[in-house]
């Protein structure tokens, strides 16, 4: 493996800072590591159910290089969180909408070696079983050069449960079916990739609240 990365400071303060919560109390497990290249452009496609997952990942990653995530442009409206999420390199995303800026962000960030990670559902499952959007299709697309890697986290539901002790777990790998195929639609494509590490991530509900609210019928967004 190569040398460690060179990583801004924001960046070492939530992959370091969140290391002793995921690995000690959540006893994270992280597999296939090299799957994950060192450099180059690459697209790194993940599920979400809760707000750990990108902590967990930049832990587990942290020795092997930096990651860009596309994330909700709601995180910005946080002063703090604005801060690090900025100073770490992240792209705001309008959710809900084609967001043509952030993608273009990305392309030129991918064009220029970066790794790009999107959760493919957009936001955290909740349980629920919702498609993947299409924006990491379009970006191998116009990226064709890029490496597709696929992450697949499940444990980090339970890191706020008082009285039960995670056990998460990390798992990088290549998609089966390889990259974009020939005619192959963007959404297609995400779907594919969405099903695949959603079949050994079975989508859970984080937070008591949530929980409650399944548990009374209730909708849990």
């Amino acid at each position: 493996m190569d040398a460690s990365p060179q990583l801004p400071p924001a960046y070492k303060m939530v992959a370091y800072g969140g290391t002793p919560i995921v690995r000690c109390w959540g006893r994270m497990s992280v597999r296939g590591l090299d799957a994950l290249p060192t450099s180059g452009p690459t697209l790194l496609a993940l599920n979400h159910d809760s707000y750990w997952d990108p902590i967990a990942v930049a832990a587990a990653t942290k020795h092997h290089r930096q990651l860009q995530a596309l994330a909700k442009e709601s995180l910005w409206h946080v002063p703090v969180v604005k801060w690090v999420t900025t100073n770490a390199g992240h792209i705001p995303v309008s959710r809900g909408k084609g967001d043509r800026e952030a993608l273009a962000i990305a392309e030129q960030s991918l064009r220029d070696g970066s790794c790009i990670g999107i959760f493919l559902e957009g936001t955290r499952s909740l349980g629920r079983e919702l498609r993947a959007r299409s924006g990491l299709g379009h970006l191998a697309a116009a990226v064709p050069e890029a490496e597709i890697v696929c992450c697949r986290v499940t444990g980090t539901v339970d890191v706020p449960r008082l009285g039960r002790r995670p056990r998460i777990g990390v798992e990088f790998f290549r998609p089966a079916g390889g990259g974009m195929q020939p005619g192959e639609e963007p959404r297609d494509f995400c779907q594919r990739l969405l099903d695949e590490i959603r079949a050994g991530a079975p989508r859970d509900v984080a937070g008591r609240k949530h929980r409650a609210a399944i548990a009374r019928g209730e909708s849990p967004g």
